[in-house]
């Protein structure tokens, strides 16, 4: 048993990898958010899946005009990307004026349902509007990149069976790793990045230091949620379906990625993302073989959750976060 799971440790983390990469730049998302506003943001799921479906209408549409014919598909990945995100983007800057915003003040339960109300709402509009052109809410997503990379570990190492990786994956790596550094680079060494930090730190006292505090919170939501609709292109072209019912579960657990990274650090979210990944492919690959068969691949979100009590059980502030101490 223990034997097969090593032949396959390759491929696992491969694959790991790359779903990881996927719930680290949604975790983002959520981390941000808590950390300027301190509201998790349960609607940022349904973004993450409103970017798949952007990116796939308009990858249909740069089809049908033939606008991608003479152009290298990096290039056109980056373009529907870079449409999703500015979507997305603008769609999270909406939601916080009109959801958000006026609650500001309200208790915390009172912007939590209005994030669940949210999250409600943009799952039925676009399975309305996946159906009203499509007839059916779940969509096949064209891929750009065909093919895969054979590694012959075998040959390296008796122990490995050959793996291969999908140029796909390749591709989903480079811009994730990308965007987590740019982010990051973003809020450490910008003055933007300065002033999100300082509004996180106290909101109150930098509206006093000339912060105009909520622009830094339309920044943030911007950002934030073109982060997500970025990675609902890439999931869409990792896994060739989309539905508008991904969001949710891929949410919970890129917000358990946030909390276990410790939420409100982005370094955090990202090392929480690329965890749980790797421990989901883990337990999709393996769990038969750990149960003697009795469990199969379709148990493996317990992980996910598992890890989530557990961190809240033990250290509630997360791997990277600090815990704070009230003033009695």
């Amino acid at each position: 048993m223990f034997s097969t799971m090593l032949q396959s440790l390759p491929q696992v983390l491969i694959d790991g990898l790359a779903l990881g990469a996927i719930y680290a730049v949604v975790a983002l998302g959520y981390t941000m958010v808590y950390g300027i506003l301190e509201l998790i943001n349960f609607a940022h799921g349904e973004i993450f899946m409103t970017g798949a479906f952007v990116g796939t209408a308009v990858l249909f549409l740069f089809q049908s005009f033939g606008v991608l014919g003479g152009l290298p598909a990096w290039l056109s990945y980056v373009l529907i990307i870079f449409v999703a995100m500015m979507v997305t983007g603008a769609l999270g800057v909406g939601i916080e004026r009109v959801a958000y915003r006026p609650l500001r003040k309200a208790p915390k339960l009172i912007s939590l349902i209005s994030a669940f109300g949210v999250s409600f709402v943009l799952q039925d509009l676009i399975r309305f509007i996946a159906e009203l052109k499509t007839g059916n809410y779940i969509v096949s997503t064209p891929s750009l990149f065909e093919g895969r990379i054979d590694l012959p570990l075998s040959s390296i190492s008796g122990a490995f069976t050959n793996a291969s990786i999908k140029t796909n994956t390749i591709f989903i790596l480079i811009v994730a790793i990308l965007l987590m550094v740019g982010l990051d680079m973003f809020v450490n060494r910008t003055k933007w990045g300065v002033a999100m930090r300082a509004v996180a730190q106290d909101r109150e006292t930098a509206s006093l230091m000339s912060i105009n505090v909520n622009k830094v919170i339309i920044l943030t939501f911007f950002i934030g949620s073109a982060l997500g609709g970025s990675t609902g292109v890439l999931f869409a072209q990792q896994y060739g379906t989309i539905d508008p019912y991904i969001g949710f579960i891929l949410g919970m657990k890129a917000f358990t990625a946030a909390v276990l990274g410790g939420i409100g650090n982005i370094r955090g979210a990202m090392f929480g993302g690329l965890v749980i990944g790797v421990l989901e492919m883990f337990a999709s690959a393996n769990l038969g073989l750990l149960t003697n068969g009795n469990f199969g691949a379709e148990y493996k979100d317990v992980f996910a959750f598992a890890i989530l009590i557990v961190v809240l059980i033990f250290k509630p502030e997360g791997l990277f976060g600090k815990a704070i101490k009230e003033k009695v």
